[in-house]
């Protein structure tokens, strides 16, 4: 499994065999039931976790209604950086739509993965500014695309989600009820 986690650190930054164990030995497997939390509200994010198997939904608990905001699948960081970062209590929640396994690594190896690491600060950039970019791309569909066209988006950034995860969950991130998102579906494969 760390395999996989070594090729995506690869793809981006240069590493060697010696900094390949050393990667290794910092990050631990985890298993996550179906409905389990990663991170549940209140709490600080003290990890960041690479998605081996399954999926996860972030979300935020408004008054007792969920609004979910993104998801992660295989090959994915997971993480709340709004909680990891400075280290404090998070509003928002990551939990398991399925079973999953993901590669662990706690805050205080982080920091060692960025001083030892000769491009390990340059990865942990890089990963950042994806989700920086993502979020942007996120919050400025929501205010500015049609249900229509967020959920066409959800598609081509998703594809495989479309019948692995409830349908609710993807109404709610393209922020409409389930009813609507219906409707929107039925349109959208009249259209094709």
């Amino acid at each position: 499994m760390i395999e996989k986690l070594l090729t995506v650190i690869a793809n981006s930054v240069e590493v060697s065999g010696d900094e390949k164990e050393f990667i290794a030995s910092l990050f631990h497997e985890k298993k996550y039931g179906k409905g389990d939390f990663f991170l549940n509200e209140g709490e600080v994010c003290r990890k960041v976790g690479f998605m081996v198997s399954g999926v996860m939904r972030y979300y935020i608990n408004d008054d007792g209604e969920e609004k979910t905001y993104g998801f992660a699948e295989e090959y994915d960081f997971i993480c709340n950086n709004e909680s990891f970062l400075p280290q404090q209590p998070s509003r928002q929640i990551i939990q398991a739509l399925e079973d999953c396994t993901v590669l662990v690594i706690g805050y205080d190896d982080l920091q060692k993965f960025y001083g030892v690491l000769k491009n390990g600060e340059r990865f942990g950039r890089l990963v950042i500014e994806h989700v920086f970019v993502k979020t942007l791309q996120g919050l400025n569909s929501f205010y500015t695309d049609s249900p229509e066209l967020r959920y066409e988006k959800f598609t081509k950034e998703y594809p495989d989600l479309l019948q692995r995860i409830p349908q609710y969950y993807i109404a709610s991130y393209v922020g409409v009820k389930p009813q609507s998102l219906s409707r929107i579906r039925s349109r959208s494969l009249h259209k094709k």
